[in-house]
């Protein structure tokens, strides 16, 4: 069972350094178009945003076709993307082509998290999805430092190249180690319906609030470290390494766990984020426990998160818009979350402020989860009152 999750695992590290490496790139990609960091950064948004509401749609015209194909399929857009990237001549192309690119990325995850969830015994859901998204996790370990060097030393267009071989490398490895799986003969309208459960919307929204209170600290995590900790960019590239290494370790253990207990890993996971944000906000002016401090938020907030994939999920019996529509909810909360962080210190709150919003973000997350366990519990209740009536 580890081989086919070893093909996702891959791919979901070609997607994930396909995201995060244009941030490194930017001011090249300024200058060689003559545009302005700001409208450069448009890259970065507008990929956010055609996966929180153009990867739904992709994965509602896939949710016919066998998973593995449909997979198939999203790595070829992923490859073709990255291609018309690197050979773009004009910034509206690389535009349009970050766009594609990215319609493949939410929809992927939530296939693959219900192909990943098939092929594992019951009890080994939450670890197989973790498994898979450990690949995302690594892209910013080792994929977004290698591709942004690179592209720093060869030229932007080089990056974009060295994903190609990656998509490729992936997509064989689909083709060799992941078996057919057909998809569940579902209606438009038992897909939405399954959306719109309240237990689903819970898990949407607690996914939400996860990433806004990941973002509004994240988002401006260098100049923090910089302004406030003294580090010089050098040592922040390398703090970032740990953080990377937080969230990969609290990525598996946080699957582990949910496996285990999946609620009670998500309520105490949440309630020490918000512990982990506000000693943030007293550590941060020291060098050493700064730098510790980001490895323990990186691994409780991807713990406490592990576990609402695999939730999802299971929640919506599988169908694919419900799990897709989860990667929307981590997207439309970076952007919320970066907004929220920029809105704080245009108010001239400061940096050390940005944890404590984040506390108050996670706060609302462990509310949710309240809420949630609280209706999984009536239901058994709702389900025998029925059966007496």
């Amino acid at each position: 069972m580890r081989k086919p999750l070893l093909a996702l695992t891959v791919a979901a590290f070609g997607i994930g350094t396909s995201e995060f490496v244009i941030v490194g790139l930017l001011p090249q990609l300024s200058q060689h178009f003559n545009v302005s960091i700001p409208k450069a950064g448009v890259l970065v948004s507008a990929y956010a945003l055609s996966v929180t509401f153009g990867s739904p749609l992709v994965a509602l015209a896939l949710g016919h076709m066998d998973r593995k194909r449909a997979l198939l399929i999203l790595l070829s857009m992923f490859i073709g993307g990255n291609a018309i990237c690197a050979l773009a001549p004009t910034f509206g192309l690389l535009l349009g082509a970050r766009i594609l690119t990215a319609l493949c990325h939410g929809a992927f995850f939530g296939i693959a998290s219900v192909l990943a969830s098939n092929i594992v015994p019951k009890a080994e859901r939450a670890q197989a999805i973790a498994l898979m998204f450990s690949g995302l996790t690594l892209a910013n370990i080792l994929g977004v430092p290698a591709g942004t060097a690179l592209g720093l030393a060869f030229g932007w267009r080089f990056a974009f190249w060295a994903l190609i071989p990656i998509g490729i490398t992936a997509a064989i490895c689909l083709i060799k180690l992941v078996p057919s799986q057909p998809a569940q003969p579902q209606h438009l309208k038992h897909e939405f319906h399954q959306v719109f459960r309240l237990p689903v919307q819970l898990v949407l929204a607690t996914s939400t609030l996860s990433s806004v209170s990941l973002f509004c600290v994240l988002t401006y995590i260098a100049p923090l470290l910089e302004s406030v900790t003294h580090l010089s960019p050098h040592a922040v590239t390398w703090v970032l390494v740990v953080f990377g290494a937080g969230i990969t370790v609290g990525n598996l253990v946080g699957g582990r766990l949910s496996d285990w207990k999946q609620m009670p890993t998500i309520l105490v996971g949440f309630t020490l984020l918000i512990v982990a944000f506000l000693a943030m906000h007293f550590t941060m002016a020291k060098a050493i426990p700064a730098v510790l401090m980001v490895f323990i938020w990186g691994l409780i907030h991807f713990g406490a998160s592990a576990p609402l994939q695999p939730r999802i999920v299971d929640q919506a019996r599988g169908a694919n818009l419900a799990s897709t529509l989860n990667q929307s909810a981590f997207n439309f909360g970076n952007a919320l979350g970066a907004s929220l962080g920029g809105l704080v210190l245009t108010r001239g709150y400061g940096y050390l402020s940005l944890p404590l919003f984040s506390a108050g973000i996670a706060g609302l997350a462990v509310i949710t989860a309240l809420i949630a366990l609280a209706v999984q519990r009536s239901r058994p209740s709702l389900l025998e009152s029925r059966a007496t009536a």
